[in-house]
């Protein structure tokens, strides 16, 4: 398979899982780019990792020495998609609304929060992975929110299928996740961090998707809508005070075990196309759907 058909088929299985309502109109995602490498590589084995960024690179070079790699796949942006994080954001309005939200309130509340992490991101050293990957010869490709939708999509129509009564019930069902059981056995599976276990969950909103964290002050809404509990991947200090204001329960299923999740299954659905092989590092852990599991040798 070649970069730009699996580049293309990775933003393509992103659109398909997006909770936009008007997905025909969605081009691609400035989260997620071909970094280096020419479009006609031949991609048959791939290094993945969450954060690639250049001690990965420098690992990539030098694991090439005794086997083959074509390719090096990032799940958090780099380069010029780091710098295009803000531009995904959108999404978030049609999560809001999803939840009950006014369209025009969710899109108040969001152009802010978009400014800030706009201004944020101005600092950053956008293109140091970019040019190792270069001078080292590497293709390198990250795919962001496209993942990111994947894990959004298969944890809410599972909690709309299983219905928790309470909140360590969704534990529970997170935990029959592989990804999520491999986390805890590093320490780092999902917890309430707001709310007794017993406490009935309500309804639910799942936070997966979007490139960053959601507007702070939006939680209170969110409680006047009916939602009563958050799943998410994480949530800062400062979001979190505000969740605790607005009486929210508050899951977090895991950061990293998130991520691998939606990388498994965007890479589930593009090796229905071609086959290549894949070596995870980086707390990437490959995990089929038929629960074979891949790692670094």
């Amino acid at each position: 398979m070649k970069l730009s058909r699996f580049f293309e088929l990775a933003v393509r299985s992103g659109i398909a899982a997006d909770p936009r309502r008007a997905k025909k109109n969605i081009r691609g995602y400035a989260d997620s780019a071909v970094l280096n490498g020419p479009l006609t590589t031949e991609v048959t084995s791939i290094l993945a990792g969450i954060d690639m960024d250049v001690p990965e690179l420098l690992l990539a070079d030098r694991l090439r020495r005794t086997r083959r790699i074509d390719l090096v796949m990032a799940h958090h942006p780099q380069g010029r998609a780091l710098a295009g994080l803000f531009g995904v954001m959108q999404v978030q309005v049609d999560v809001m609304r999803n939840a009950g939200i006014p369209e025009r309130v969710a899109q108040g509340f969001l152009d802010e929060r978009r400014r800030q992490v706009e201004r944020r991101l101005l600092s950053a050293n956008h293109q140091r992975s970019v040019d190792a990957a270069r001078l080292l010869g590497l293709p390198f490709i990250c795919c962001h929110t496209p993942a990111d939708n994947h894990a959004y999509r298969f944890i809410s129509r599972l909690l709309e299928r299983t219905r928790p009564a309470c909140l360590k019930d969704i534990i529970g069902i997170l935990m029959e996740i592989p990804e999520y059981r491999h986390a805890a056995d590093s320490l780092c599976g999902p917890r309430i961090i707001l709310g007794n276990p017993r406490r009935p969950c309500g309804k639910v909103l799942v936070e997966m998707t979007g490139g960053t964290e959601g507007p702070q002050n939006v939680y209170k809404h969110l409680y006047r809508s009916g939602v009563r509990t958050l799943v998410s991947m994480h949530l800062s200090e400062d979001h979190l005070k505000n969740v605790t204001e607005a009486n929210l329960n508050v899951v977090i299923a895991g950061h990293i075990s998130s991520d691998t999740l939606g990388m498994n299954l965007l890479l589930d659905n593009i090796a229905r196309y071609g086959d290549f092989e894949i070596e995870a590092i980086s707390g990437f852990r490959r995990i089929t759907r038929r629960g074979r599991i891949r790692t670094a040798r």
